[in-house]
């Protein structure tokens, strides 16, 4: 199984600096999108915190061929639940200036011809195939929990007051849930991984006409630059991965 990649960063428009941490490790098929949170220096170094530990354990994990859809969901949730341990430990412990700080993360990790998403709190993951997108990480926010539970309309979220409330993050407790999707991939099928400064402001009905309409190599500049043109109001992130 083989795939191709695409991936950018951008500061946006509003943001002094970017504190949106991302990686792509083609040889262990390894692809993260964090968007760290906490003022001044801690979304940044939360991100960052994250991102890393999480590549440490992965690539760990995938030198040793390990085999077992279980062992790998289980591996995934260690190294959130390890990320989790080291930023609270970094803010509570070592640098108190950095006190309430986390990040969302989302990532992808390719092994043995399935697809293992990992995700804490509204970075998402989505599948592209027969020109149709679908998401497949849920929201750890305020409001998709008020629209999963019956309270809200999806098409009334636009309105809820502070619909960009997350209910989930990592490190800014020391504990953290997280969820684990596996599925089994084809040629042909796209996963686009995103920060909300992307899902926030182009919708999903967007995104799936530029991956329709648009050649893959020039897919991710073009969403960053529809995200800009919507207000540009956080940091961007995407990174579009292809089976082929």
């Amino acid at each position: 199984m083989g795939f191709e990649v695409w991936a950018q960063t951008d500061v946006g428009l509003k943001r002094e600096k970017n504190e949106d941490s991302i990686l792509v490790d083609k040889k262990c098929g390894l692809f993260i999108v964090a968007d760290g949170m906490g003022g001044h220096e801690g979304g940044e170094v939360a991100s960052s915190i994250a991102v890393r530990t999480a590549h440490e354990i992965i690539s760990k994990y995938a030198k040793q061929d390990s085999n077992g859809n279980g062992q790998t969901s289980e591996m995934i949730r260690t190294a959130f639940s390890e990320s989790t341990r080291r930023i609270f430990n970094k803010s509570h412990v070592e640098n108190p200036k950095l006190a309430g700080m986390g990040t969302t993360m989302v990532l992808g990790f390719l092994s043995k011809g399935s697809l293992f998403v990992g995700n804490v709190g509204d970075s998402r993951c989505y599948m592209f195939k027969n020109n149709k997108l679908w998401q497949i990480s849920e929201d750890h926010s305020l409001v998709q929990e008020q629209i999963r539970a019956g309270l809200i309309r999806e098409e009334d979220s636009e309105k809820v007051v502070g619909k960009n409330v997350i209910t989930r993050s990592v490190g800014f407790e020391d504990r953290v849930e997280t969820d684990v999707f596996v599925r089994k991939v084809d040629k042909g099928e796209m996963f686009l991984f995103c920060s909300d400064g992307l899902s926030g402001l182009v919708s999903d009905r967007e995104i799936g006409e530029v991956l329709a309409t648009t050649d893959n190599s020039k897919a991710v500049p073009r969403l960053i630059s529809m995200a800009k043109k919507a207000g540009g109001d956080d940091n961007v992130s995407v990174v579009l991965v292809k089976i082929i």
